[in-house]
């Protein structure tokens, strides 16, 4: 019997390089409550938002991930042929087939190479952030993109007074590969099916279609309570688990990069985690709104463009929504973007 040879990647894993797309259309409070009876403070009071980003209509989550995976190849100091994978972690490809991923793959000169979309909800990047260390580390891969993009504003009702004043547009995007030191710990990830229908497409396309009603399109719809009560009690165990199974402490992490969702949630639980004050938490929700599986790169992409994290640094990154699902993972921060 022959035998395999053995695996050729390396044990030494991180990102080499982040890139980040904002569509140009700001969309306030203000705008928003045209539609909702509502206003700036509330909203911002309980969520923490003052803006967020809406694409253009033909402004897709193609287009937008290969904005941002063009900014983190050439910032990795690569181009697209020395991508060997790409994975999109979305919500809104708005076409159920072909993979978005392969599409972005071609558009970048990574031709040929496998590309596939993880939909994982708001966990999303962070689920394909670990798939993508598991290739390298394997030997499959040894430079894989890592595009969280999402085109949100799509899919809300804006006379749901619920939601629809909560989710932005946008992308971010990583390179994964070989580094001289580990910059990506074991990932904490898994999935709460009892809570299933807490963030949901509210109706199949089938059931759409046979009604005919083109006015009445799936909409995106949000057990607000169920979500925040899960997330304020349960995710600072799993963030705790992913210090824990990385051999540090809160007192080690640099930067806190939770998902964006909501600035409430995020405070309990860098209470809870008894971060030190010198620990950065990201905020980009005040300005890009929840966007989903673009959320954690678009925070990280802020915090190193802004000054307010350093590129080595060490940071938690915590992932979670639809599904319910989560992920967790400390990492080191990439390199400093540039134009």
């Amino acid at each position: 019997m022959a035998e395999l040879p053995e695996a050729v990647g390396t044990q030494m894993i991180g990102m080499l390089g982040i890139g980040a797309h904002r569509p140009e259309r700001v969309v306030t409070n203000d705008e928003i409550c045209e539609h909702i009876d509502s206003s700036d403070e509330w909203i911002y009071t309980r969520t923490g938002i003052k803006s967020r980003r809406f694409a253009r209509r033909d402004e897709t989550v193609v287009e937008m991930g290969v904005n941002a995976g063009r900014k983190a190849i050439a910032n990795a100091l690569l181009s697209g042929a020395d991508i060997d994978a790409v994975i999109l972690a979305t919500n809104t490809h708005l076409l159920l087939t072909p993979a978005g991923a392969v599409a972005i793959a071609t558009e970048l000169g990574a031709n040929g190479v496998p590309a596939f979309d993880v939909t994982v909800g708001c966990a999303g990047f962070g689920y394909a952030l670990s798939l993508a260390s598991d290739m390298v580390r394997g030997g499959s891969a040894t430079h894989v993109l890592v595009v969280g993009a999402e085109q949100l504003s799509v899919t809300l009702d804006m006379t749901d007074r619920t939601n629809c004043f909560i989710f932005g547009d946008g992308a971010g995007a990583v390179v994964v590969g070989p580094t001289e030191k580990q910059g990506l710990g074991p990932v904490v990830w898994g999935s709460d099916g009892t809570q299933f229908n807490a963030i949901r497409q509210d109706i199949d396309w089938v059931s759409y279609m046979d009604a005919g009603d083109i006015e009445k399109r799936p909409y995106l719809r949000l057990e607000g309570t169920a979500v925040f009560r899960w997330a304020a009690f349960e995710m600072g165990k799993a963030a705790q688990r992913a210090l824990d199974v990385a051999k540090v402490d809160a007192a080690d992490i640099d930067v806190f990069v939770p998902h964006q969702a909501n600035s409430r949630i995020n405070e309990l639980l860098a209470r809870s985690l008894k971060f030190p004050e010198s620990t950065v938490v990201a905020n980009d929700i005040e300005k890009t709104g929840n966007t989903s599986a673009a959320s954690i790169p678009l925070a990280m992409e802020d915090l190193l463009s802004t000054g307010q994290a350093k590129p080595g640094d060490t940071a938690l990154l915590l992932g979670y929504g639809a599904g319910l699902s989560y992920a967790a993972q400390v990492v080191t921060m990439p390199p400093i973007p540039f134009e």
